[in-house]
């Protein structure tokens, strides 16, 4: 059993200037995903170059974002819309959703491909495995805010946060970081190291991430507020990773079509 070591939530401050650690993990995991779109580019047969990396990481950054805050409205807090409107816009008090932000980032997508003539499950698997490095530095972000923390645990390895009472409980933050972020990553990047047909790269991350999702989901706490939406067991989350895995499968196991 470990307790939390209570992090101080700004990591760089340079005078009236502070950068918080969930706002330095954001940054690193673009960073990480226009380094590897760049190398990515390097190989001619993805038809990519780096000045369209660039234009759809700007895209990226927007969708990501803008959807992650208004998902994270509409999934999980959506009555502020009527209650305090103009806290639909205070990111900085936390507050992101993932399947909001994919929302986002599809968006982008799709407006970038229509500019660009690319078609978007072309530029779905371009982008896939650039997210869970995302992912990967977005838990540790979480788990250094102490936040999001998992259900109660009697195994050695379960960690105390203060704001959470006394018991122990799972760093699901922790999970979500080795599963979405490393494991994702690794699979991406191996199954689309050769062409395959288009959306399937794509799809197995929709795949790989419902599925690692809806595993973690048994080990994080539900969000106060809104508890087991079904079974009495089924969280918000699993339930919105549930069209991710069916358009997932679909996308991977269809038969016919192009390569990219």
């Amino acid at each position: 059993m470990f307790t939390h070591p209570g992090f101080d939530p700004v990591a760089i401050s340079l005078g009236p200037l502070a950068i918080r650690w969930y706002g330095l993990m954001y940054l690193l995991g673009f960073a990480a995903g226009w380094y590897l779109g760049r190398r990515r580019t390097r190989q001619a047969w993805r038809g990519w170059t780096a000045v369209q990396l660039d234009d759809l990481v700007t895209w990226a950054i927007l969708g990501v974002v803008l959807g992650g805050r208004l998902g994270y409205v509409l999934f999980y807090q959506p009555q502020i819309i009527w209650t305090d409107p103009l806290e639909i816009f205070a990111v900085w008090h936390g507050g992101m959703s993932f399947h909001g932000g994919l929302l986002g980032v599809v968006t982008a997508c799709w407006m970038f491909a229509r500019k660009n003539g690319k078609s978007l499950l072309e530029v779905g698997d371009f982008v896939a495995p650039l997210i869970p490095p995302g992912l990967f530095f977005g838990r540790l972000g979480n788990f250094i805010n102490a936040e999001l923390w998992g259900r109660v645990t009697d195994g050695p390895w379960g960690v105390v946060f203060p704001q959470a009472g006394p018991q122990p409980r799972h760093p699901s933050q922790l999970y979500e970081a080795g599963l979405e972020g490393l494991a994702l990553f690794i699979i991406l990047w191996v199954y689309s190291v050769k062409p395959r047909m288009q959306g399937r790269v794509g799809g197995m991350f929709l795949l790989g991430y419902g599925t690692f999702r809806f595993i973690v989901e048994f080990a994080r706490e539900p969000d106060a507020h809104l508890g087991y939406i079904a079974f009495g067991w089924l969280t918000m989350g699993q339930i919105l990773c549930l069209p991710m895995l069916l358009l997932g499968a679909w996308l991977v196991f269809r038969p016919g079509g192009e390569s990219s």
